[in-house]
């Protein structure tokens, strides 16, 4: 691959990721403007309440978003080559906060996490949650042994879909032209593990529970 076509590549993947950010980004952000629009109009002091509550929840959620998709998808600036798994855990609960529907099980033992393990833990949180499309548990686990950061995320719920394509890129059988901005996410996460010298796992297809496993060594913390 000559450098022209990897920089078109990389430019073109960049692309997808942006495109799936502002996707993500644009219901609550709409709903600040909508909120926005009814207050310039409205006298009613219950239904200016209303538009403050309105308000305020699509500001959180936007704040929300922005927090995780700074940990999952950017450097992780302000931080050093490890993060606090803390903050991974205070971004995944607020991505699913405003929902109700699913409840986090946090079995991190690690007080701090290379920016690489971090980032693959946030993407495979994402993947997870999303899948519990009726709501669910969503169980995230981390710890460093024998020269390996391991990670396991399962979800399990009344109903679980995962889209044939996630899974696809997730186990690397995911052609370059399938490449979108739905998949852009699940092929980093498989790059990122593949080019640290990892593995990765995830249950077959079928499986009443969704079960996704990484493991990286510790020789490379960031990315």
């Amino acid at each position: 691959m000559t450098s022209s076509t990897a920089n078109r590549d990389s430019i073109e993947f960049a692309s997808l990721l942006c495109s799936r950010l502002c996707h993500d980004l644009l219901s609550p952000v709409g709903a600040l403007n909508n909120g926005l629009e009814l207050m310039a109009d409205e006298t009613d002091p219950d239904m200016r309440q209303r538009c403050l509550d309105l308000l305020s929840d699509s500001a959180r959620t936007s704040a929300n978003k922005l927090k995780f998709f700074r940990l999952a998808f950017g450097s992780a600036g302000g931080f050093g080559d490890a993060v606090p798994t803390h903050e991974a855990k205070v971004a995944i609960e607020g991505m699913f906060a405003g929902t109700g529907r699913v409840k986090i099980g946090w079995m991190v033992t690690e007080d701090m996490l290379g920016k690489l393990p971090i980032k693959i833990l946030l993407n495979l949180a994402l993947i997870a949650g999303d899948a519990l499309v009726r709501g669910g548990q969503l169980d995230i686990g981390a710890e460093r042994r024998e020269g390996l950061t391991e990670i396991v995320v399962r979800g399990e719920g009344p109903k679980v879909v995962l889209d044939p394509e996630l899974r696809a890129a997730l186990a690397g059988t995911l052609p370059p032209e399938g490449l979108a901005s739905r998949t852009a996410a699940a092929w980093m996460v498989r790059s990122l593990v593949v080019d640290a010298g990892g593995e990765m796992a995830l249950s077959a297809a079928g499986d009443p529970a969704l079960l996704f496993g990484a493991a990286i060594p510790d020789a490379i913390l960031a990315v």
